[in-house]
């Protein structure tokens, strides 16, 4: 129980010391930084295939951005629970077993 309440905490402190230290700064996601890339090697250069559906605002993407982090996050989640329940009651059988072994 102390040992999430650290990891806790410590997750709250490294998400919290980037927001106060870098006050004043936009956050930006990797596709806008490879366009500035890409159009500052090559300024001539036209995407050669565009997006099925964009979504309304910047908004709706972050939210969008958000909930695959979300359910990737809970997928995961669920699999380490999972994993460590089944490794769990694999401990717990193996003295049943061995009991069943010696007759």
């Amino acid at each position: 129980m102390k040992k999430s309440l650290l990891l806790l905490f410590l997750v709250v402190v490294l998400a919290t010391i980037p927001l106060i230290t870098q006050q004043g700064t936009e956050f930006g996601g990797a596709d806008g930084e490879a366009e500035k890339a890409i159009t500052k090697i090559q300024p001539e250069y036209k995407p050669w295939f565009n997006s099925i559906w964009e979504p309304p605002g910047a908004e709706t993407e972050s939210l969008l951005f958000a909930l695959q982090a979300a359910i990737g996050a809970g997928f995961i989640g669920y699999f380490i629970g999972v994993t460590r329940q089944r490794n769990k009651q694999t401990k717990q059988e193996i003295p049943g077993k061995s009991k069943h072994v010696t007759h």
